[in-house]
């Protein structure tokens, strides 16, 4: 028996339908994990660059903090030690200070005592009256000098330099013999004492010359004996005797000489 296929009712067909439209939809509006992480990436991008600039600029920010506090800190140990250094030179600056006072003083002082002392020793007084004298007290009068003789037995005799030395220290230095008159007068006072063998004068040999300690030449060598300059020798004066050339190491007695005061006004 043959049977005709039924055909579909409407019901069916609906159904069909809405399951097709169903999944068609479905598939229009379903997306792929790749592509929401490229929309989140699309979307975030300009935020995560914001927050890239940020923490660079926090970090330069704490950076230079850091860097302008550590000056800092240098700077203030550099000024306390600056600050503390001009102290420690205003100090010494007040200690110097006091020190050129005191040395004021004592030089005035000094000028003083020393001032005293010329009158003391110039014009002594006699009686209750002062006399002046163109040679200190202890010192002989010739022409324009005064002379003092230091007739020194051993072991207190002096070499040239070591008697040059004690003249200095009195203001004064070994005879310098400018004429045949003083120099007879030098003779005269190198007196003759047991164990003096003569006394040192400002006269010695210098670069093979006989030279005076005031820088001139001996012009009359006939003055001295043995009148050839030698070097390390040194005159001395004997009484009757002239002028002798001996090493100026010998131990002898001395002459001292300075220019006489003078009482005149100019």
């Amino acid at each position: 028996m043959n049977r005709k296929p039924t055909a579909p009712t409407g019901k069916t067909e609906e159904e069909a339908d809405y399951v097709n439209s169903a999944v068609h939809t479905v598939e229009k509006t379903a997306t792929t994990p790749d592509q929401k992480f490229g929309s989140f990436t699309r979307s975030s991008s300009p935020v995560a660059g914001c927050w890239v600039i940020l923490i660079v600029i926090m970090a330069l920010r704490i950076y230079f903090t850091s860097v302008i506090s550590e000056n800092n800190g240098m700077l203030s140990a550099e000024n306390q030690e600056l600050r503390t250094h001009i102290q420690q030179l205003e100090t010494q600056k007040k200690n110097l200070t006091d020190m050129l006072e005191d040395m004021e003083t004592e030089r005035n002082e000094l000028n003083v005592s020393r001032a005293q002392w010329s009158i003391d020793q110039y014009c002594p007084i006699v009686g209750a009256v002062r006399q002046c004298k163109s040679c200190q007290a202890g010192w002989i009068q010739d022409e324009s000098s005064c002379y003092v003789i230091i007739d020194e037995r051993p072991p207190n005799q002096k070499t040239w330099a070591g008697a040059q030395a004690v003249c200095k220290e009195k203001n004064s230095e070994l005879p310098v013999i400018n004429n045949a008159t003083e120099k007879q007068y030098i003779h005269t006072i190198s007196w003759y004492r047991p164990g003096i063998n003569g006394y040192w004068i400002g006269l010695r040999v210098v670069d093979g010359k006989w030279t005076w300690v005031d820088g001139s030449n001996l012009t009359d060598i006939s003055w001295i004996q043995p009148a050839t300059p030698t070097e390390g020798h040194c005159a001395i004066s004997v009484q009757n005797q002239g002028l002798k050339s001996v090493s100026c190491s010998e131990m002898n007695a001395w002459i001292c000489e300075k220019k006489a005061l003078s009482l005149t006004p100019p």
